[in-house]
């Protein structure tokens, strides 16, 4: 266990402070796989992993597609891994860590084999390699349809065995403790910001909790809930993002909102079921509601293509017709593979009185991954020092101006042991802070009515879709920047006022992110990978980094 204590003042308790040496806030394939190597490499150190929900209430459960990687060297090769993944990026990828995932990637992948994690495999023994869009080649592997569960059943087993991590459920992280919280005054050009732990809420008793540590590593997911419709779980609400910003860190790229094309249209249900890109792989064809074919008409690799471009065909082809949904026809494909590689999504469908064995899949785009995000270097650091990030919640210069399918797992991976091998050189160095106040509270008193953070919510909701979505201009993103500054100062009000709840505290971190995307959408002044604009249809020659 991490050392507690309690503050105390004239005999009261006034807040719980832990001090750790390693603290990760997340707990999906990022946050645990160096969670994990550093407990082993200092197994007299303790570590802290800290999640809002369960512990396996993650983006990472929630893949199904599976993980890219260079595996059959007969057929693939680095060099096609690394031009599907820049062709994909539409000219904004870092070239360099483009080179290093694609090329650490599959050392990490047999990491993960080791450690358990059970991926399909042929009949003779050969792992079962997918292909998804915007790949030339087979190279995706997979459990069935739901490998991101496998992959953090896998990574919480290990973590379990290992008596100095503590993992910490029902913890909100409310605030980065930086040197802000000492009375100094930190702006974005301030050159020292350091971390120093963060301040939690601990949402089983109310209680807002202290915890200092030599290193964090922020690994929060991302931010899907920012829009109506989305494959995220609801705990996707861009906290480590958003805490970042507060804290003065950088942040790159977050007009690039990756929206899947096919999720299952079932108004009204959130988060949407994904229908994995891998079904497309595997044969299925996207159709109008009439029935036709639609894809050859934007791209020549069709169903196939690249993510931002089927979502905008699928978008354009709803707008034209007037219907809600366009459809997935996976009835060409054979039964038995159905069954094999897809059965999540068969019996998914099935309980909504789809067969997909007979039956085309009506599907809608839906906001999936956030390509944008907190601004690392090749080792994972921030620019605040002592905090590191991995995972969706960064923009490392891997995915570019749009992610290519599957590598998103791998980029967590490939970061998470570089981190591990860069925090390591002096984690024993860094010592914990002293003299950091306590949360005030002051002054603050119970919600009176919740539905100001309820309908704040849905409005923030429908700003995002209805103007920050797949398609926008100018005038929609004036808009929007106006009605989120509006919903920024109610928030601010009640925020500084209220007892605070994880409902608020989402409300406030995700109207930052609604702020952040439509700030970097006005600042881009072209269209290129997921950010398209009426008002600059052509990509321009900016290939530079928006950054925030």
């Amino acid at each position: 266990m991490p050392h507690t204590a309690f503050v105390l003042n004239n005999g009261l308790i006034l807040t719980r402070m832990r001090n750790t040496d390693f603290l990760v806030i997340g707990s999906g394939i990022a946050g645990l796989t160096c969670a994990l190597k550093m407990a082993r490499r200092f197994p007299h150190m303790q570590v802290t992993v800290i999640t809002k929900a369960e512990k396996d209430e993650t983006n990472t459960k929630y893949a199904q597609g599976g993980i890219a990687a260079v595996w059959d060297f007969e057929t693939d090769s680095y060099q096609s891994h690394i031009e599907d993944t820049l062709t994909a990026g539409d000219g904004l990828c870092n070239r360099k860590i483009v080179e290093i995932v694609v090329k650490e990637g599959p050392e990490r992948v047999k990491e993960i084999i080791h450690w358990g994690a059970d991926f399909d495999k042929e009949a003779d023994g050969d792992y079962a390699l997918g292909r998804e869009g915007g790949h030339s080649v087979n190279r995706v592997l997979h459990h069935k349809d739901i490998t991101g569960k496998e992959i953090e059943k896998t990574l919480l087993e290990e973590v379990h065995e290992l008596e100095n991590v503590t993992l910490l459920q029902h913890h909100f992280v409310l605030d980065l403790i930086t040197q802000h919280h000492q009375g100094r005054i930190v702006t974005r050009h301030t050159p020292d910001i350091t971390c120093y732990g963060a301040y939690l809420l601990n949402k089983e008793n109310g209680d807002i909790e202290k915890i200092l540590a030599r290193i964090t590593l922020m690994a929060s997911g991302g931010a899907g809930q920012v829009y109506k419709s989305t494959t995220n779980p609801v705990i996707a609400t861009g906290d480590g993002i958003a805490m970042v910003y507060r804290a003065k860190g950088r942040i790159a790229n977050m007009e690039f909102v990756q929206f899947h094309p096919t999720a299952l249209y079932d108004p009204g249900v959130s988060p949407s079921f994904l229908i994995t890109e891998a079904i497309r792989g595997s044969g299925a064809v996207l159709k109008t509601a009439s029935g036709e074919p639609f894809m050859q008409k934007y791209h020549k690799l069709e169903s196939l293509a690249p993510r931002d471009i089927v979502a905008r065909a699928i978008d354009q082809e709803m707008k034209q017709s007037g219907d809600d949904f366009v459809y997935l026809d996976a009835t060409g494909i054979a039964e038995e593979e159905i069954m094999h590689h897809f059965p999540n999504i068969f019996e998914t469908c099935l309980s909504k009185g789809i067969d997909i064995r007979k039956d085309m899949i009506p599907v809608v785009p839906a906001a999936h991954y956030m390509c944008g995000g907190i601004m690392t270097d090749e080792h994972g650091a921030t620019s605040i020092r002592n905090l590191y990030a991995c995972g969706e919640c960064t923009c490392t210069g891997l995915h570019g101006a749009n992610r290519l399918a599957s590598n998103s797992l791998l980029e967590a991976m490939v970061f998470a042991h570089r981190i591990y091998l860069q925090a390591a050189t002096h984690l024993d160095q860094e010592e914990l802070q002293a003299d950091i106040p306590d949360w005030n509270a002051d002054g603050t008193t119970d919600p009176r009515e919740m539905v100001l953070i309820t309908q704040s919510m849905r409005e923030l909701k429908e700003i995002m879709t209805n103007y920050v979505g797949i398609v926008r201009s100018n005038e929609r993103l004036d808009r929007a920047l106006k009605r989120l500054h509006l919903l920024y100062e109610e928030t601010e009000r009640l925020y500084d006022t209220a007892t605070l709840s994880p409902q608020l505290c989402e409300l406030r971190n995700l109207i930052t992110i609604g702020f952040l995307i439509a700030r970097g959408a006005v600042l881009r002044k072209e269209s290129r990978g997921l950010h398209y604009t009426t008002d600059y249809p052509e990509k321009g020659s900016w290939a530079e980094d928006t950054l925030l």
